[in-house]
């Protein structure tokens, strides 16, 4: 993955987008010149008292321009208003340059939003009244405080978007009580101590992203899935991922299938003495657990009984603006670089993912930390957003080009893995899939396709929001809603169409329909781990605590 998209094509098609080419261009322009005429006379009649209406008004969900001080000066109005009208004229001019390429017209509205985010008039202190009235306010303490928080997240290397004193992973993040037992040089399996007198026979055992860390799923005992999970009466295994250093750059692929997903399954059915497990993936876990599955299946095991999908992309047809990062000459440099050893650092991945959301993860903490001096306030996700993970080298490359680039996941028998060829129509489990509507990593879309590449019966749930609040969304509070349908139709669209929306969290949903494959219920274990694999040290052990570089 490219710290920045190749930019020849997509800068040549922008230019393009600016020449006249026919008359719906040349309506666009005249349309903008209109616009910024009847700003123009707007505010002259401000100036002559009469009432300034709004001519360009704000995007819904755009809060950068809410505060009064805006609307209070003719001059700060101004310049909200015609930023406005640009940066409309600029997604016009997108649609409308000559590109049919897909990949280049995404580009380029990418690109496109980046500089009009960038450009915002909230973003600079010299067209920012907010930072003029914090400034008089607080006596320049603002400004004074704005310069210490720059120079510590310089230090840093990277924006806080949170109060980072307030966390402790072992402390209250990450403090449902389990214990490792067993680890490798790229993972520890936690097990988690029950939270009831009785569990269902088969264990559970969850596959988080190696892309970040685990968790994720276990923040704080209000919203942790892994509590939850617990509470409904499973045995829950969890891999927690190595954060990759220099040893371990030459993993790969395989490793990560068979030292990782296949060896955590053999020690949760050697711990519960059971022949069959039930298992989950999060976001790229979902990818490997379902790579994994398929090399257990052409070796003629047939260990899992259930599967769950969380927000994970098995087709990459479309895998959203995470393909602007993403083409053949960005993939041979990573391949020549680190593809043979070394390490993706993990402030590239998050660089990455915050440019996918500027506006919410890069320019409102610029206006908050930099230009009024304030400090984030605590969010325990957000936390575990600014934590990142390495990933080895070869592991990386190998997953940019075969999943990201050439889509080699979804052809029968394409991919060699672990010494066998790959067929996800083997993989024949019923499965739980998740996607959630507002998701910009993985398209819920995209992540639909998976259902006719899999083999077996597939229950597929549409959660609201991202593709992180979409998936933490406690039962307990119950927030938001999630959309449902028992059509198997291969169309996304026309599954959507049909399908009903129910408020609340998706948890409850899924927790019924995994109770369906515990196999019957048994007294829930005294200890944690066994003769082969005695518990060691506490939840949440210590590669979940190690930085990346």
């Amino acid at each position: 993955m490219s710290s920045a998209p190749d930019l020849n094509s997509s800068v040549k098609a922008w230019m393009e987008a600016w020449q006249p080419q026919g008359e719906a261009l040349v309506a666009l322009q005249n349309e903008w010149r209109e616009r910024h005429a009847a700003l123009w006379q707007a505010m002259l009649a401000r100036r002559s008292g009469d009432a300034s209406p709004t001519v360009a008004p704000a995007e819904p969900g755009d809060r950068r321009f809410d505060h009064p001080a805006w609307a209070e000066s003719p001059i700060f109005d101004y310049l909200r208003q015609a930023y406005r009208i640009n940066a409309d004229y600029l997604g016009k001019a997108v649609e409308a340059a000559p590109v049919t390429d897909g990949q280049t017209k995404g580009r380029l509205r990418f690109i496109t939003r980046q500089m009009v985010d960038a450009m915002a008039p909230s973003n600079f202190i010299a067209t920012n009244p907010e930072f003029v009235q914090k400034a008089l306010e607080t006596q320049g303490q603002s400004i004074t405080q704005g310069i210490q928080n720059l120079i510590a997240d310089l230090e840093k290397g990277r924006i806080s978007m949170t109060d980072e004193s307030v966390f402790e992973v072992g402390r209250n993040l990450a403090i449902t009580p389990g214990a490792v037992v067993f680890e490798n040089e790229l993972m520890q399996l936690i097990q988690y101590a029950p939270l009831t007198d009785k569990v269902a026979k088969r264990p559970f055992v969850m596959v988080p992203p190696c892309i970040n860390k685990y968790y994720i799923l276990d923040l704080q005992p209000e919203n942790s899935f892994v509590r939850y999970a617990i509470e409904q009466g499973h045995t829950v295994f969890l891999v927690s991922w190595r954060n990759a250093k220099a040893a371990q750059g030459h993993l790969t692929w395989d490793d990560y299938i068979e030292q990782g997903v296949l060896m955590a399954f053999r020690v949760a059915k050697d711990i519960c003495a059971v022949e069959r497990i039930n298992t989950l993936g999060f976001c790229v876990g979902g990818t490997i657990i379902s790579s994994a599955l398929a090399v257990m299946k052409a070796r003629g095991n047939d260990d899992v009984a259930s599967l769950t999908l969380l927000t994970t992309l098995l087709d990459f047809s479309d895998p959203g603006e995470l393909g602007c990062f993403i083409d053949e000459a960005s993939v041979v440099a990573r391949e020549n670089t680190i593809g043979k050893g070394g390490l993706l650092m993990g402030r590239e991945l998050a660089a990455v993912f915050s440019a996918l959301r500027a506006n919410d993860l890069i320019w409102q903490y610029v206006v908050g930390n930099y230009l009024k001096g304030i400090k984030p306030p605590p969010f325990d996700l957000l936390y575990w957003n600014s934590d990142s993970a390495n990933l080895p080298g070869p592991f990386a490359a190998w997953y940019l080009r075969n999943m990201y680039l050439e889509n080699n996941l979804r052809v029968p028998g394409k991919l060699a893995m672990c010494g066998v060829k790959a067929d996800l129509g083997k993989v024949d489990m019923p499965a739980f899939i998740l996607a959630t509507r507002e998701d910009h990593i993985v398209p819920w879309q995209t992540s639909y396709l998976g259902r006719k590449l899999l083999g077996g019966k597939t229950t597929f749930v549409l959660g609201a929001s991202g593709h992180i609040a979409g998936v933490i969304n406690p039962a307990a509070k119950n927030k938001r809603s999630h959309w449902v349908n028992d059509s198997q139709t291969t169309s996304a669209d026309e599954w959507l169409a049909g399908a009903t929306e129910v408020k609340g969290s998706w948890w409850p949903r899924w927790a019924e329909w995994l109770q369906q494959f515990g196999d019957g219920e048994v007294a829930a274990r005294g200890r944690l781990g066994g003769k082969a694999h005695p518990a060691g040290e506490p939840a949440p052990g210590r590669y979940v605590k190690e930085k990346a570089a």
